[in-house]
């Protein structure tokens, strides 16, 4: 049941992240087209948008835009693009102070440091532990994958005969990858396995 509840979470989160997006991108186009509509009063100062307005709403449009990605690729450099673009409006459009400034550039800096010395390429996954009697058919509807099976055949099935395939001793944290999906023994009682980890990788 837990297994279940957490599962919908999951997916609820997502068709969350993806309303905000549509949402998101609708607000954007519609301020696009409002902004293109609107160009003929950029030499009038007095008057929406001048040419600080442009500035100040060209790189909030970005920052949207920046954002819409990070929600569907969930990865850090999508995050670094969005603080990039944050930290670089933040320079250009308030530049009250010679110090501010600073701070802004240094900011950078530490992005730039950070992204050349700190992250390194990696798959996001979702991991799920099973009983050992699962249906690995059941398996591949309640996560969308793709394992290859018998009728009939369980994870423990499954996981075994690719362990004397491969010559893998059985015991817990033993991992065996079928494509882009891994099977890895969560649990063991009295010698036998009973908790099966599928681990999922999203490129």
């Amino acid at each position: 049941m837990r297994l279940y509840v957490t599962i919908f979470i999951k997916r609820f989160a997502v068709i969350l992240e993806f309303f905000i997006t549509i949402m998101l991108g609708i607000g954007i186009l519609l301020l696009c087209l409002r902004m293109g509509l609107s160009l003929t009063n950029i030499p009038n100062l007095d008057v929406w948008p001048n040419y600080n307005d442009l500035l100040d709403t060209c790189f909030n449009l970005i920052i949207g835009v920046e954002l819409i990605r990070m929600m569907y690729q969930h990865t850090p450099d999508t995050v670094f693009e969005v603080l990039l673009f944050a930290i670089a409006r933040h320079i250009i459009i308030d530049n009250s102070s010679i110090w501010s400034s600073l701070v802004g550039v240094c900011a950078i800096a530490v992005l730039f440091a950070t992204r050349k010395y700190l992250f390194c390429e990696f798959d996001i996954t979702d991991e799920f532990v099973f009983r050992a009697t699962t249906k690995v058919n059941a398996v591949n509807k309640i996560i969308h994958v793709s394992l290859p099976h018998e009728p009939g055949e369980t994870l423990l099935d499954l996981i075994t005969a690719k362990f004397e395939e491969f010559d893998t001793e059985t015991g817990v944290g033993a991992c065996v990858y079928i494509g882009d999906v891994g099977l890895r023994v969560a649990k063991m009682h009295e010698g036998k396995i009973s908790r099966i980890e599928v681990i999922h990788a999203i490129h």
